[in-house]
Protein backbone atom coordinates (compact mmCIF):
# COMPACT_ATOMS: atom_id res chain seq x y z
CA UNK A 1 0.00 0.00 0.00
CA UNK A 2 1.22 3.45 -1.01
CA UNK A 3 -0.45 6.53 0.65
CA UNK A 4 -0.01 9.79 -1.71
CA UNK A 5 1.67 12.55 -0.53
CA UNK A 6 -1.92 14.56 0.08
CA UNK A 7 -3.81 11.64 1.59
CA UNK A 8 -4.65 10.76 5.00
CA UNK A 9 -1.04 9.35 6.27
CA UNK A 10 -2.46 5.34 7.45
CA UNK A 11 -2.83 4.63 11.13
CA UNK A 12 0.14 3.71 13.40
CA UNK A 13 0.18 0.63 15.24
CA UNK A 14 -1.89 2.20 18.29
CA UNK A 15 -4.68 3.89 16.65
CA UNK A 16 -7.78 2.26 17.01
CA UNK A 17 -10.51 2.02 14.29
CA UNK A 18 -9.05 4.96 11.67
CA UNK A 19 -8.72 3.81 8.48
CA UNK A 20 -7.38 6.68 5.48
CA UNK A 21 -7.69 6.62 2.07
CA UNK A 22 -7.24 3.89 -0.38
CA UNK A 23 -3.72 3.37 -1.39
CA UNK A 24 -2.05 3.93 -4.85
CA UNK A 25 -1.45 1.20 -6.21
CA UNK A 26 2.39 0.40 -8.37
CA UNK A 27 2.38 1.75 -10.83
CA UNK A 28 1.91 -0.13 -14.39
CA UNK A 29 5.08 0.87 -15.97
CA UNK A 30 7.04 -0.60 -12.97
CA UNK A 31 8.64 -4.06 -14.58
CA UNK A 32 9.17 -7.22 -12.85
CA UNK A 33 12.50 -6.60 -11.47
CA UNK A 34 11.78 -3.37 -10.11
CA UNK A 35 8.83 -4.69 -8.60
CA UNK A 36 11.04 -7.19 -7.19
CA UNK A 37 11.97 -5.20 -4.26
CA UNK A 38 9.77 -2.55 -4.31
CA UNK A 39 6.67 -4.54 -3.54
CA UNK A 40 8.49 -6.25 -0.02
CA UNK A 41 9.89 -2.77 0.52
CA UNK A 42 6.00 -1.50 0.48
CA UNK A 43 4.78 -4.01 2.58
CA UNK A 44 7.66 -3.54 4.94
CA UNK A 45 6.78 -0.15 5.22
CA UNK A 46 3.12 -0.72 6.12
CA UNK A 47 3.15 -2.81 8.21
CA UNK A 48 5.90 -0.75 10.65
CA UNK A 49 3.42 1.69 11.10
CA UNK A 50 5.51 4.55 9.64
CA UNK A 51 4.10 7.69 7.06
CA UNK A 52 5.23 9.07 4.96
CA UNK A 53 6.45 12.17 6.57
CA UNK A 54 8.48 9.51 8.44
CA UNK A 55 10.25 8.52 5.86
CA UNK A 56 10.99 12.16 4.93
CA UNK A 57 12.48 13.00 8.24
CA UNK A 58 14.57 9.84 8.32
CA UNK A 59 16.06 9.72 4.81
CA UNK A 60 16.07 13.66 4.19
CA UNK A 61 14.29 13.81 0.73
CA UNK A 62 11.05 15.03 -0.27
CA UNK A 63 8.03 13.43 0.06
CA UNK A 64 7.29 14.20 -3.52
CA UNK A 65 10.55 12.35 -4.37
CA UNK A 66 9.87 9.57 -1.91
CA UNK A 67 6.13 8.84 -2.96
CA UNK A 68 7.67 8.55 -7.11
CA UNK A 69 9.84 6.01 -5.56
CA UNK A 70 7.43 4.30 -3.47
CA UNK A 71 4.89 4.61 -6.40
CA UNK A 72 7.26 3.03 -8.91
CA UNK A 73 6.53 6.43 -11.01
CA UNK A 74 8.40 8.51 -13.27
CA UNK A 75 12.34 7.81 -13.98
CA UNK A 76 13.89 4.53 -12.12
CA UNK A 77 15.00 5.43 -8.68
CA UNK A 78 18.76 6.28 -8.21
CA UNK A 79 20.65 4.02 -5.58
CA UNK A 80 21.37 7.03 -3.22
CA UNK A 81 17.78 7.78 -2.77
CA UNK A 82 16.59 3.77 -2.64
CA UNK A 83 19.76 3.13 -0.38
CA UNK A 84 18.64 6.10 1.92
CA UNK A 85 15.27 4.56 2.11
CA UNK A 86 15.87 1.19 3.19
CA UNK A 87 18.41 2.25 5.43
CA UNK A 88 16.09 4.56 6.84
CA UNK A 89 13.12 1.12 7.62
CA UNK A 90 15.87 -1.03 8.33
CA UNK A 91 15.82 -3.50 5.87
CA UNK A 92 19.39 -5.14 4.36
CA UNK A 93 21.27 -2.98 1.55
CA UNK A 94 23.19 -6.08 0.11
CA UNK A 95 19.74 -8.09 -1.86
CA UNK A 96 18.41 -4.89 -2.40
CA UNK A 97 21.24 -3.79 -4.23
CA UNK A 98 21.29 -6.80 -6.52
CA UNK A 99 17.50 -6.59 -6.96
CA UNK A 100 17.91 -2.80 -7.49
CA UNK A 101 20.73 -3.49 -10.18
CA UNK A 102 18.48 -6.21 -12.13
CA UNK A 103 15.51 -4.04 -12.01
CA UNK A 104 18.16 -0.58 -13.51
CA UNK A 105 19.51 -3.17 -16.52
CA UNK A 106 15.35 -3.79 -17.24
CA UNK A 107 15.28 -0.25 -17.59
CA UNK A 108 17.46 0.15 -19.63
CA UNK A 109 20.02 2.04 -18.00
CA UNK A 110 23.44 2.17 -19.08
CA UNK A 111 26.06 0.40 -17.61
CA UNK A 112 28.20 3.66 -16.46
CA UNK A 113 24.74 5.33 -15.15
CA UNK A 114 23.94 2.02 -12.51
CA UNK A 115 28.14 1.64 -11.96
CA UNK A 116 28.15 5.82 -10.94
CA UNK A 117 24.89 5.11 -8.43
CA UNK A 118 26.57 2.51 -6.63
CA UNK A 119 30.01 4.04 -6.36
CA UNK A 120 28.31 6.94 -4.27
CA UNK A 121 27.16 5.15 -1.82
CA UNK A 122 29.75 2.97 0.45
CA UNK A 123 28.69 -0.22 1.77
CA UNK A 124 29.74 -2.21 4.63
CA UNK A 125 29.98 -6.31 4.04
CA UNK A 126 26.48 -7.59 5.27
CA UNK A 127 26.49 -11.42 5.38
CA UNK A 128 22.65 -13.09 5.20
CA UNK A 129 21.20 -14.44 8.20
CA UNK A 130 22.78 -17.90 8.72
CA UNK A 131 19.69 -19.68 8.90
CA UNK A 132 18.73 -18.21 5.43
CA UNK A 133 22.64 -18.79 4.11
CA UNK A 134 21.82 -22.61 5.25
CA UNK A 135 18.26 -22.59 3.85
CA UNK A 136 19.45 -21.33 0.03
CA UNK A 137 22.28 -23.95 -0.24
CA UNK A 138 20.00 -26.49 0.41
CA UNK A 139 17.49 -25.27 -1.74
CA UNK A 140 19.71 -23.73 -4.29
CA UNK A 141 19.73 -27.40 -6.95
CA UNK A 142 16.14 -27.93 -6.32
CA UNK A 143 15.33 -24.59 -7.17
CA UNK A 144 17.34 -24.40 -10.36
CA UNK A 145 15.88 -27.12 -11.56
CA UNK A 146 12.48 -26.46 -11.57
CA UNK A 147 13.30 -23.07 -13.00
CA UNK A 148 15.21 -24.18 -15.66
CA UNK A 149 11.66 -26.36 -16.81
CA UNK A 150 9.91 -23.24 -17.16
CA UNK A 151 12.59 -20.98 -18.41
CA UNK A 152 14.55 -23.51 -20.51
CA UNK A 153 18.29 -21.93 -19.87
CA UNK A 154 20.78 -22.40 -17.23
CA UNK A 155 21.49 -18.18 -17.21
CA UNK A 156 17.84 -17.43 -16.74
CA UNK A 157 16.65 -20.09 -14.01
CA UNK A 158 20.04 -18.78 -11.89
CA UNK A 159 18.88 -15.20 -12.02
CA UNK A 160 15.69 -15.80 -11.34
CA UNK A 161 16.89 -18.45 -8.15
CA UNK A 162 19.14 -15.59 -7.35
CA UNK A 163 16.45 -13.08 -7.35
CA UNK A 164 13.91 -15.28 -5.11
CA UNK A 165 16.95 -15.78 -2.60
CA UNK A 166 17.39 -12.30 -2.45
CA UNK A 167 13.85 -11.31 -1.99
CA UNK A 168 13.92 -13.63 0.49
CA UNK A 169 16.77 -11.96 2.58
CA UNK A 170 14.18 -8.97 2.43
CA UNK A 171 11.61 -10.76 4.10
CA UNK A 172 13.34 -12.91 6.12
CA UNK A 173 11.88 -12.07 9.31
CA UNK A 174 8.14 -12.47 7.85
CA UNK A 175 9.21 -15.75 6.65
CA UNK A 176 11.09 -17.08 9.31
CA UNK A 177 7.64 -16.27 11.37
CA UNK A 178 5.32 -17.80 8.92
CA UNK A 179 3.67 -21.37 9.86
CA UNK A 180 5.78 -22.97 7.23
CA UNK A 181 8.96 -21.47 5.55
CA UNK A 182 9.72 -23.85 3.04
CA UNK A 183 6.15 -23.50 1.78
CA UNK A 184 6.87 -19.38 2.11
CA UNK A 185 9.93 -19.59 0.14
CA UNK A 186 8.34 -21.81 -2.54
CA UNK A 187 5.56 -19.83 -3.28
CA UNK A 188 7.96 -17.19 -3.67
CA UNK A 189 9.23 -18.84 -5.84
CA UNK A 190 6.69 -20.54 -8.12
CA UNK A 191 5.39 -16.35 -8.32
CA UNK A 192 8.68 -15.46 -9.94
CA UNK A 193 9.21 -18.07 -11.90
CA UNK A 194 5.40 -17.91 -13.47
CA UNK A 195 5.82 -13.99 -14.14
CA UNK A 196 8.43 -14.79 -16.68
CA UNK A 197 7.19 -17.93 -17.86
CA UNK A 198 6.12 -18.81 -21.99
CA UNK A 199 2.54 -19.28 -22.28
CA UNK A 200 -0.39 -20.64 -24.18
CA UNK A 201 -3.06 -19.14 -26.03
CA UNK A 202 -5.34 -20.53 -23.04
CA UNK A 203 -3.10 -18.67 -20.15
CA UNK A 204 -1.02 -22.11 -19.37
CA UNK A 205 2.53 -22.19 -18.84
CA UNK A 206 4.34 -23.90 -21.99
CA UNK A 207 6.42 -26.73 -20.97
CA UNK A 208 6.80 -28.38 -24.40
CA UNK A 209 10.08 -26.78 -25.14
CA UNK A 210 11.40 -28.48 -22.26
CA UNK A 211 11.22 -31.88 -24.17
CA UNK A 212 14.23 -30.83 -26.15
CA UNK A 213 16.39 -30.99 -22.55
CA UNK A 214 16.06 -34.06 -21.92
CA UNK A 215 18.06 -36.99 -22.60
CA UNK A 216 15.10 -38.64 -24.54
CA UNK A 217 15.89 -35.76 -27.62
CA UNK A 218 19.37 -37.16 -28.09
CA UNK A 219 18.25 -40.75 -28.62
CA UNK A 220 18.48 -41.74 -32.57
CA UNK A 221 16.41 -45.02 -32.72
CA UNK A 222 13.37 -45.77 -34.83
CA UNK A 223 10.83 -44.75 -33.06
CA UNK A 224 12.67 -41.51 -31.51
CA UNK A 225 10.16 -39.27 -33.74
CA UNK A 226 7.47 -41.12 -32.17
CA UNK A 227 8.82 -40.69 -28.35
CA UNK A 228 9.23 -36.89 -28.80
CA UNK A 229 5.90 -36.67 -29.78
CA UNK A 230 4.56 -38.48 -26.95
CA UNK A 231 6.84 -36.37 -24.39
CA UNK A 232 5.54 -33.67 -25.97
CA UNK A 233 2.07 -34.53 -25.22
CA UNK A 234 2.83 -35.49 -21.44
CA UNK A 235 4.97 -31.89 -21.08
CA UNK A 236 1.57 -29.87 -22.25
CA UNK A 237 -0.46 -32.12 -19.95
CA UNK A 238 1.64 -31.33 -16.92
CA UNK A 239 1.55 -27.87 -17.55
CA UNK A 240 -2.50 -28.22 -17.36
CA UNK A 241 -2.28 -29.53 -13.65
CA UNK A 242 -3.53 -27.92 -10.73
CA UNK A 243 -0.80 -25.75 -9.40
CA UNK A 244 0.69 -28.53 -6.62
CA UNK A 245 0.60 -31.14 -9.11
CA UNK A 246 2.43 -29.56 -11.88
CA UNK A 247 5.34 -28.84 -9.44
CA UNK A 248 4.99 -32.44 -8.06
CA UNK A 249 5.39 -33.87 -11.57
CA UNK A 250 7.71 -31.11 -12.95
CA UNK A 251 10.26 -32.02 -10.04
CA UNK A 252 9.45 -35.78 -10.10
CA UNK A 253 9.55 -36.40 -14.35
CA UNK A 254 11.08 -33.23 -15.76
CA UNK A 255 13.71 -32.68 -13.26
CA UNK A 256 14.19 -36.55 -12.01
CA UNK A 257 14.14 -35.62 -8.01
CA UNK A 258 12.76 -38.73 -6.26
CA UNK A 259 9.43 -38.52 -4.57
CA UNK A 260 11.09 -38.70 -1.02
CA UNK A 261 12.54 -35.64 -1.65
CA UNK A 262 9.87 -33.28 -3.03
CA UNK A 263 8.40 -32.87 0.36
CA UNK A 264 10.87 -30.65 1.72
CA UNK A 265 11.06 -28.50 -1.52
CA UNK A 266 8.03 -27.98 -1.46
CA UNK A 267 7.13 -27.47 1.98
CA UNK A 268 4.61 -30.22 2.24
CA UNK A 269 3.71 -33.26 4.22
CA UNK A 270 5.17 -36.34 3.34
CA UNK A 271 2.02 -38.12 2.87
CA UNK A 272 0.49 -34.70 0.96
CA UNK A 273 3.10 -34.91 -1.50
CA UNK A 274 2.24 -39.02 -1.96
CA UNK A 275 -1.34 -38.04 -2.51
CA UNK A 276 -0.77 -35.16 -4.69
CA UNK A 277 1.78 -37.06 -6.99
CA UNK A 278 -1.04 -40.29 -6.98
CA UNK A 279 -3.84 -37.83 -8.14
CA UNK A 280 -1.28 -35.62 -10.52
CA UNK A 281 -0.50 -39.29 -12.43
CA UNK A 282 -4.30 -40.20 -12.55
CA UNK A 283 -5.21 -36.80 -13.93
CA UNK A 284 -1.77 -37.14 -16.82
CA UNK A 285 -3.31 -40.01 -17.75
CA UNK A 286 -6.56 -38.62 -18.39
CA UNK A 287 -5.13 -35.59 -20.08
CA UNK A 288 -2.74 -37.40 -22.54
CA UNK A 289 -5.68 -39.84 -23.43
CA UNK A 290 -7.74 -36.83 -23.89
CA UNK A 291 -5.38 -34.98 -26.31
CA UNK A 292 -3.79 -38.01 -28.01
CA UNK A 293 -6.34 -40.46 -28.82
CA UNK A 294 -3.67 -42.47 -30.80
CA UNK A 295 -2.34 -43.58 -27.36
Amino acid sequence: MIWPPDADQPPRPDTQGRRGRKPAPISDTAGLSHRAWLEPVRGFLFSSGLTLDDLVDRSGYSKTRISELLRGNGYYPAWEITFSVIRALGLPVQPVRRLWTAAAREAHKEPGWIEQCIQQVALQPEPPPLAHQAFTEAMADAYTAYTRAFLLTDHRARWVVTETFDILWLCWSEAANSENIRRYAWRLLRERVMARAHRQYEGHPDLRAAVFSTAEVHDASPGHFVALSELVDLFDAISRLPHDQMDVAVLRYLCDMPLEEIPDVLGLSPALAHAVDHHARATLERLVYTHSPRE
